[in-house]
């Protein structure tokens, strides 16, 4: 058998891909990707808007799938630490890295809501078809805000148009609630069932919504490279209240109950 039929075979066995990644020599994990060449159409809509030098930083790639963002960082240098909830696409990361000879990326299972129990700090933290699929996606902003990044890219699905109601960081009272009920307004479709034949899909909110979201956890949005994809950094807001559990004089036991219960929940 052929070096490359040996690939062929292994990509075969790790079958399905949902990342088609582009490895040594040409290969691909998904050449007939439904959604095309995914995701590296969407990596090119990033790439520039990421430092082209990331020797010395470090990397957290959260919802790793088969590795294609952790591996495309790794590229620039960065250490990665990729996480993700399910062992099919972490054996495809590994295997995947193995492949590229990146000895500057680590897989993991973890879930989003274990973030502080990461040791070391993150200069920047990937965040990329994520928040859709979580039944606690605000906290798990708040965690990501906990861990302090320099730069966060947030990808998600959203719905509906990009319109942003100039009301929405004002008081709402019972006489102008009437608000809420505006398209523009910040706000989340809740999935019951599925969506996409996935019942991992919890929520679908507008581009309001996601901007709302970050600002509330601390976020500041520097730029949108591309339809649904957030380029933020720390906000400077001095009115931004933390959540309760983290201010707690017990916030580290107050988390460990918290992970213990949606990590049961949450299938990323």
């Amino acid at each position: 058998m052929s070096g490359g039929a040996t690939i062929l075979d292994e990509i075969a066995d790790l079958a399905p891909w949902f990342h088609n990644l582009h490895l040594p020599g040409g290969v691909c994990t998904a050449p007939d990707h439904p959604l095309g060449d995914f995701p590296n159409f969407k990596w090119l809509e990033i790439a520039d808007h990421l430092p082209s030098d990331l020797s010395g930083k470090r990397v957290l790639d959260i919802g790793c799938n088969a590795g294609f963002y952790s591996l495309a960082m790794a590229g620039r240098g960065a250490e990665v630490v990729g996480i993700d909830m399910d062992d099919h696409y972490l054996a495809q990361a590994r295997w995947a890295a193995d492949k590229a000879g990146a000895d500057r990326v680590s897989f993991q299972k973890a879930s989003v809501y274990e973030l502080t129990a990461l040791p070391g700090h993150f200069d920047v933290v990937l965040f990329l078809g994520v928040l859709y699929h979580l039944r606690h996606p605000l906290l798990a902003l708040d965690l990501i805000a906990e861990i302090d990044p320099g730069l966060l890219v947030v990808q998600t699905l959203t719905r509906g148009d990009e319109a942003v109601s100039e009301d929405s960081r004002s008081d709402v009272d019972f006489q102008t609630r009437h608000k809420l009920q505006t398209s523009s307004w910040p706000a989340m479709a809740f999935i019951e069932s599925t969506f996409c034949g996935d019942p991992t899909n919890w929520w679908v909110p507008n581009h309001a919504c996601v901007l709302a979201m970050l600002r509330s956890a601390g976020f500041a949005v520097r730029g949108q490279p591309g339809h649904e994809i957030y380029v933020c950094d720390r906000s400077d807001r001095s009115d931004r209240t933390a959540p309760a559990f983290i201010d707690d004089a017990h916030s580290q036991a107050s988390r460990i109950a918290v992970s213990s219960r949606v990590c049961q929940g949450d299938n990323e």
